[in-house]
């Protein structure tokens, strides 16, 4: 069986029961419109957390690399002193 046909027979059996619910009184709101409008703004909600996810993580990882840039500049600063002068012993000088 395709997912065309598969697709059309659960798309059936959603109006059925959308049908026999709404003859017995219990809601008028369970048919196929109405679950696909559902489905397409909770797939949208979906797509906008993800973007959230994304964006959260993107920022933290700037954070991070500002973090190590500055590590890495200020351990330059301060132990390029230090390795200079261990150099200079070290030849002699």
């Amino acid at each position: 069986m395709n997912t065309q046909k598969l697709l059309n027979l659960a798309l059936g059996g959603l109006d059925s029961l959308g049908f026999r619910l709404d003859q017995m009184g219990i809601t008028g709101k369970v048919n196929r419109h109405n679950i696909a409008a559902f489905l397409m703004a909770e797939q949208w909600h979906l797509e906008g957390e993800w973007d959230s996810i994304q964006a959260r993580v993107d920022r933290r990882r700037s954070q991070f690399e500002h973090i190590t840039h500055l590590v890495e500049s200020r351990a330059d600063s301060v132990l390029g002193p230090v390795f200079k002068r261990v150099n200079r012993f070290r030849t002699g000088q």
